[in-house]
């Protein structure tokens, strides 16, 4: 697989008399994939989300994007324009008065001509499924709705990696259901690498690798499938597992045999009326 990110040996503090809030951090992204990093408040995992988009550079260490690197004043901006970030607050992105003018920001900015801005407004929108609601004032919008168009003024910039910094945690259930989808079939069409960071599991349950974050290092790494079967570890670094995990678990406690599932939800609901009916 292509690395698109080297992180190696990163340690960073935001102020010389206080702790590092990353200490010998290493780890890689690669295209295509979806990558969680997951950790509890304070784990480190938002202020390394940072350093993949140059937004902060490391005390020591490297943080490589497509063989640029962010010690480098010259390679920012090519960091930046591969590297989007969406946060956590969607109120907090907009500057536009309607959707049509807030995805338009980072290309007008970026110098692009009329017609290529027009064409990737109008693409972008498509993609998140927002192109009826275009002369919308951003304030009007469900949650959902505000993070998609967040995600739009992204992808029309073309990065090849997306990181979703917390971007589901103030949403309902159904919001972030809207938003994850929205970015699966990005991830899935377009090839586009994600990077979600996330204290949610049931949100890393969907990721094709998980990196676990605690007081500022990586503490383990693996297919989710693998990591949250450490479920004691999981815990006790203040991180609830996922309902179906928690389910399977309890049930293995009564003598029922889960280990061959994943931590789909749809697959243990079908497994637990196949028990039933043989009862």
């Amino acid at each position: 697989m292509e690395e698109l990110i080297t992180v190696q040996g990163v340690s960073f503090r935001y102020h010389e008399d206080q702790p590092h809030v990353l200490r010998d951090v290493s780890l890689s992204v690669y295209k295509g994939e979806w990558l969680a990093i997951v950790g509890h408040n304070g784990s480190g995992k938002s202020t390394l989300a940072k350093l993949l988009n140059g937004l902060q550079l490391p005390e020591q260490g490297d943080v490589l994007v497509e063989g640029y690197n962010s010690r480098d004043e010259e390679s920012i901006w090519e960091i930046r324009r591969r590297v989007g970030i969406v946060f956590q607050n969607p109120d907090n992105q907009f500057v536009g008065t309607s959707v049509r003018d807030d995805v338009a920001f980072g290309l007008e900015n970026s110098g692009m001509a009329r017609e290529l801005m027009l064409e990737r407004i109008s693409e972008s929108v498509q993609k998140v499924r927002m192109e009826d609601y275009l002369d919308q004032e951003p304030h009007r919008l469900s949650g959902g709705q505000k993070q998609r168009v967040a995600i739009a003024g992204i992808i029309a910039l073309r990065p090849s990696i997306v990181i979703l910094d917390e971007a589901t945690s103030m949403l309902d259930p159904a919001g972030r259901k809207e938003v994850l989808q929205t970015m699966r079939k990005l991830k899935e069409e377009e090839g586009m690498t994600v990077i979600s960071i996330t204290h949610d599991l049931e949100e890393a349950a969907q990721a094709d690798r998980v990196v676990v974050m605690n007081a500022g290092e990586v503490i383990d790494e693996g297919l989710p499938v693998e990591v949250f079967k450490k479920g004691d570890m999981l815990e006790e670094i203040g991180l609830d597992l996922p309902f179906p995990l928690q389910v399977q678990r309890a049930l293995s406690e009564k003598g029922y045999d889960f280990s061959r599932l994943t931590l789909s939800q749809e697959e243990l609901v079908n497994e637990l009326w196949t028990l039933q009916s043989k009862n």
